[in-house]
């Protein structure tokens, strides 16, 4: 089942001789369950197109269709319920609320739509996770892993059609990272999680289940075509 879908995805910066196509003409199609791994350097447009895919920036032409749903026929109010609900965030920076507890963090984005948590789903989610002696804590008393294992927690709680990750371990240590990754991937694969991740490291992207790598805007390789598991990364 297709979950996420862009057509023709542009994004253009400026005009005329200072113009910069950030995404040219992106098409994409992501499953359900897919752990997806977009790599790319520094201005290459893997962020742009994130950002895009979110909803937290408007594209100049194209579409994105997040579970049959079209971002662009949607007013600023309807598109805010909507990534509330369907689209969940886990950003370098972990974004959390410093006077809240883990639990109050994990479980916000459910209370800020007026609804309650899962508890069962949650408190598995918990589990995966090791946080459940850290739920009284607040997030200045955590190390930066289980800071980045709580925000992996909040934006799963909502049980969102899509995770979209940025640049997830930037701010943790090798051996943290691979902890981190690790735990993601087990989440992804327990509650068949759909994930798109951006990441500049090659190693961290070998974990995905697929691995598109985007330059000048544009998707130059996606190891789910023929052959392309051959080619050297």
């Amino acid at each position: 089942m297709e979950i996420l879908k862009t057509v023709e995805l542009q994004k253009i910066y400026g005009a005329g001789e200072t113009e910069v196509r950030a995404l040219d003409g992106v098409n994409l199609s992501v499953e359900k369950g897919e752990f997806v791994a977009v790599v790319g350097t520094s201005g290459s447009g893997k962020s742009t197109m994130l950002h895009m895919i979110g909803g937290l920036d408007t594209p100049t032409a194209g579409e994105v269709l997040v579970d049959g749903q079209t971002l662009g026929h949607m007013t600023e109010e309807e598109l805010t319920i909507f990534r509330r609900r369907n689209i969940g965030f886990v950003f370098q920076q972990y974004n959390l609320l410093p006077m809240l507890n883990v639990w109050e963090n994990i479980i916000l984005p459910v209370r800020l739509d007026g609804r309650h948590p899962e508890q069962t789903y949650v408190k598995e989610l918990i589990r995966v996770l090791g946080l459940e002696q850290k739920l009284e804590n607040l997030p200045g008393t955590l190390s930066g892993g289980q800071q980045q294992r709580v925000a992996i927690a909040r934006a799963l709680a909502s049980k969102p059609a899509i995770l979209l990750a940025d640049e997830p371990t930037g701010n943790l240590d090798s051996k943290t990272s691979q902890d981190v990754l690790g735990l993601l991937k087990a989440t992804g694969e327990m509650f068949h999680q759909t994930i798109v991740m951006i990441t500049h490291n090659e190693e961290i992207a070998q974990l995905a289940d697929r691995i598109l790598r985007i330059e000048d805007g544009k998707i130059v390789a996606d190891s789910k075509d023929k052959g392309e598991e051959e080619q050297p990364w």
